[in-house]
């Protein structure tokens, strides 16, 4: 991983714990979705005309990867719905990379070194246990935390999705513009089914908040994206996991939510999971 993708991923997180806080932050969260969902999908196809258009054997995985984005999106909604920002993003966030690695082994062929998957693990083991543990003296809310833990997976299924997919579409900016316009349609037409004649009122108070969300996940996964093409996939994928630290500052700051010894540890075990994921020698 060169400097310029590790900024890159690093500024992806930063933007990814952004606009998973405002989706947080508005009470009805099939508000929040549809318009996050939406505005993606208006800049994704404010982007088709000026991108390349996606080989063809790209199209499998884009579709594939636009399904399990929405099964993503319910269970996210679902643990926003349960828990507090401060567990929820942790734990969903945490679990992933791991499954990430396994994944890139069998089907992309990356089969990390020795630093990079005690990296990995650290990261993966080390946060999702501190997530776990800032829930001392309280008893856990395990639909909540099973809700998180889904989450996690279809994170990690759509990240060697969109990896593969991305690497066969010939232009990342292209596959992205694509993506968000598939996926971006479901979640919008759900709600204006549901809401019938509601649906300007209902959005109308949360518009500008939801839209500033939608453009901070398009940035967010299009810095991810490119990065899948210049770097293996499960590294990129536990460094990306340092959003986890500042949704956690987020959650203390915004939420008023615990921060704590639990997640100091948690930063002190992703600087050390990161060295090890880019130990070069």
């Amino acid at each position: 991983m060169t400097p310029l993708v590790t900024a890159a991923v690093l500024c992806a997180a930063v933007t990814h714990a952004g606009w998973n806080a405002i989706a947080h932050r508005i009470t009805d969260k099939l508000v929040g979705f549809t318009l996050i969902a939406g505005g993606g999908m208006l800049i994704g196809l404010a982007l088709v005309p000026f991108t390349a258009f996606p080989a063809a054997r790209a199209w499998p995985y884009l579709l594939s990867s636009a399904a399990v984005h929405i099964a993503y999106y319910a269970l996210l909604m679902r643990s926003f719905r349960l828990g507090d920002f401060g567990q929820a993003y942790p734990l969903a966030r945490g679990s992933a990379p791991l499954v990430v690695t396994v994944l890139a082994a069998v089907f992309a062929h990356e089969v990390p070194d020795g630093w990079a998957a005690a990296g990995v693990a650290l990261s993966c083991a080390g946060l999702s246990g501190v997530a776990l543990w800032g829930l001392r003296g309280r008893r856990p809310n395990w639909a909540a935390i099973g809700a998180a833990l889904a989450t996690g997976m279809t994170i990690a299924a759509y990240t060697v999705i969109d990896g593969l997919g991305v690497r066969a579409s010939g232009s990342s900016l292209g596959y992205i513009a694509w993506l968000m316009a598939v996926q971006g349609a479901v979640v919008p037409a759900y709600a204006v089914h549901r809401w019938r004649g509601r649906t300007v009122t209902l959005l109308r108070p949360y518009a500008a908040l939801g839209l500033l969300g939608s453009a901070l996940s398009v940035l967010a996964y299009a810095l991810v994206l490119w990065a899948q093409t210049r770097a293996e996939l499960a590294p990129i994928a536990a460094l990306r996991e340092s959003s986890i630290i500042v949704g956690a500052a987020i959650g203390a700051l915004f939420f008023k939510e615990r921060f704590g010894a639990p997640r100091i540890v948690a930063a002190g075990l992703l600087v050390v999971g990161i060295g090890l994921m880019l130990h070069t020698g």
